[in-house]
């Protein structure tokens, strides 16, 4: 059967061409580590020209100390072989030690640049990328091609030594075999290319398998996945998929081991074959040139040596191919634009001279991958210590909105300044202090409570700490916890209900306290009991700082001191509660809406029929019909047979 032509993966070439990795990066790498490179080069020198000396030490032992029984010289001889190999050995253990602590700063200095790089993409890079893509490559990638990099620059440098050095002492032994020793180099280095073609497509091919085995590990085994994938009853097809792809993965990883094996096992079998040409060269008077036996050994054995470090040489070639698709994927990472940068020259900000005054200026913005604006044309102007709700249908704009707020994103027109500084113009760490953001997923570290709120200030103290849970109303929930401020949240905060995440959440928030707060419609996942006494909470914590909420329930944003509807990424309407109300445009029209689905979510229940006919389950109104302030219903009674009961 005739085997198929190797070619090139074509998503290999894509990648590439998108994110390639010239020469002068690759040595842009190793800069930082000059004298450690100097180092192992020098010890690479030496240790390449003791090494030849047990060939030739060999020589003399057979040629001249043997036969003629100099025994001064054979004890030199020995004496000299034991000392070459202790050299060569200490030299060995110091270059390894060397040159993997120089590989271990280097992927520990690409594995940082790249985390802190992602840390610096905007949410939206976030929402566009698979959480296993990200570990892939963070893990995957620079471990795949660590052993090469770790070791490509002093291999390359030992090998090369020892290869030239090792042909010019087989040169100056005999100069006719030693170019027959070397007439196997050009069908080496092709079946070396060849061998490596395939294994950078059979690489490439199997780091997307492990991205795509680690999303499904992501999606299925954490707290929401496992709970989804139970209640959904899915689990059998993503075991199915999870098979799948990990059969594929063994598949590939088999591919990877076997890839040109036997290609080399038939180089391996040439260079094994060329010592047994030698000898029976030697022993013709018309090829042999007058060899001795000593040069001979010598010879052969100088032979065998510089096969080792020329497919050693080979072998690296094939290797660093084999990565170049990581490396394009790496820096692919690196190259990423930053969406939300650090201002260049920060403006002029003083600490704790903050007012808290928040405009928005002209401000529209555009997804990246969107065909219609999100926000046009948005004017506002927020005075310090005021409160601003922002409502509207989904869709409308209102997180976008608060998102802009907060610079998780920058406007693709107008500015948002707060006290006349554009947010663009203020270091990450400073715009932290402050704007505090409260959103409606509460995310929790897998750590201990006291590490969660340390997120927020690292140097918090224990009464600080208390003082931030009890006016997030969760302090007693804390207090009742055996371990208390040192209780382990678990994965994303399932230790706790969701009231008590949400509540943690804004605690920790509050303990930075922040000058202008962004809730981003931080008590929907409350109860109406609980969210009343947040809210009760929030009303005091709130005097003197400028506050944007993001709102649904509308019924939580009744006292704002302006209200601004969105509709279409627009403003069409702004007022207190009162003034929108009396208006009756699209504030009053969600107002009522959320007070007929308050009225039809107290669902009438229907029991099976009895002897007396139906019974259902109906709320009594209070308050002539109305729901009452807090949005529950009055007391409940029967009716049967359309009658009360």
């Amino acid at each position: 059967m005739a085997t198929k032509p190797l070619t090139i993966d074509p998503k290999d070439l894509a990648q590439l061409a998108e994110a390639p990795v010239p020469l002068r990066r690759v040595v842009a790498l190793f800069r930082p580590f000059g004298g450690q490179l100097a180092l192992v080069t020098a010890i690479i020198l030496v240790s390449s020209v003791v090494a030849l000396g047990q060939p030739l030490l060999i020589r003399a032992t057979i040629d001249q100390a043997l036969p003629l029984h100099n025994t001064t010289l054979l004890i030199v001889c020995v004496i000299g072989m034991v000392a070459v190999a202790a050299a060569s050995g200490a030299l060995g253990v110091w270059q390894t030690w060397i040159a993997t602590s120089l590989g271990q700063q280097l992927m520990h200095s690409m594995r940082t640049r790249v985390f802190e790089h992602l840390q610096r993409q905007s949410v939206q890079f976030f929402k566009q990328t698979r959480g296993g893509e990200i570990q892939s490559r963070l893990t995957n990638d620079i471990s795949g091609m660590q052993s090469v990099i770790s070791s490509t620059a002093t291999n390359v440098a030992s090998n090369l030594t020892t290869t030239v050095a090792t042909f010019v002492a087989m040169a100056a032994l005999n100069w006719r075999f030693t170019l027959l020793s070397m007439a196997v180099l050009p069908p080496a280095a092709l079946l070396t290319r060849r061998v490596a073609i395939v294994r950078r497509r059979v690489t490439a091919q199997r780091q997307k398998a492990m991205a795509d085995l680690l999303s499904q590990v992501e999606e299925s085994l954490t707290v929401s996945g496992a709970a989804l994938v139970k209640t959904l009853g899915a689990g059998p097809g993503r075991a199915a998929e999870f098979q799948r792809i990990s059969g594929a993965l063994a598949e590939l990883e088999l591919k990877s081991r076997m890839a040109g094996r036997w290609r080399m096992a038939t180089m391996n079998l040439v260079f094994a074959a060329l010592p047994a040409l030698i000898y029976l060269a030697a022993g013709f008077d018309a090829t042999s040139g007058g060899m001795t036996i000593g040069t001979l050994i010598a010879f052969t054995t100088l032979q065998v040596t510089v096969f080792r470090p020329l497919m050693g040489l080979f072998n690296i070639g094939a290797e660093w191919i084999a990565s170049l698709a990581l490396l394009s994927r790496i820096f692919g990472y690196l190259d990423l634009p930053i969406d939300v940068p650090e201002p260049v020259r920060p403006g002029p900000v003083l600490e704790g001279a903050w007012r808290g005054e928040v405009v928005f200026d002209k401000v529209n913005y555009r997804y990246p991958d969107g065909d219609a604006p999100a926000l046009i044309d948005i004017d506002l102007r927020l005075t310090p210590g005021t409160s601003l709700a922002i409502v509207g249908e989904t869709g409308s704009g209102k997180s976008t909105l608060g998102a802009l707020a907060a610079r998780l994103a920058d406007p693709t027109a107008g500015r948002v300044l707060v006290d006349g500084v554009d947010l663009r113009d203020i270091p990450a760490v400073t715009l932290r202090k402050v704007i505090g953001v409260v959103s409606q997923d509460p995310y929790l570290l897998h750590a201990s409570l006291r590490r969660n709120l340390q997120e927020a200030k690292p140097d918090a103290t224990d009464e600080e700490m208390w003082a931030a849970l009890a006016a997030a109303q969760v302090d007693r929930v804390i207090r009742s916890l055996p371990e208390g401020l040192d209780t382990i949240v678990g994965a994303r905060g399932h230790r706790f209900s969701g009231g008590e995440r949400q509540r943690l959440s804004i605690a920790r928030t509050l303990l930075r306290n922040p000058r202008v707060l962004v809730l981003d419609e931080a008590t929907s996942a409350l109860d109406q009991e609980t969210e009343r006494e947040l809210q009760l909470a929030l009303d005091r914590l709130i005097v003197g700082r400028t506050t944007i909420t993001i709102a649904h329930r509308l019924s939580t944003i009744r006292d704002a001191d302006c209200i601004a509807v969105m509709s279409a990424g627009r403003i069409v309407e702004r007022g207190t509660h009162a003034e929108l109300m009396e208006l009756d445009g699209l504030y009053a029209r969600l107002n009522h809406q959320q007070d007929r689905a308050a009225f039809e979510s107290t669902a009438v229940l229907a029991f099976p029929s009895t002897a007396h006919g139906r019974r259902f389950l109906l709320p009594t109104l209070a308050t002539n019909g109305a729901l009452d302030p807090a949005g529950r219903v009055g007391r409940w009674h029967w009716r049967a047979e359309g009658k009360s009961g």
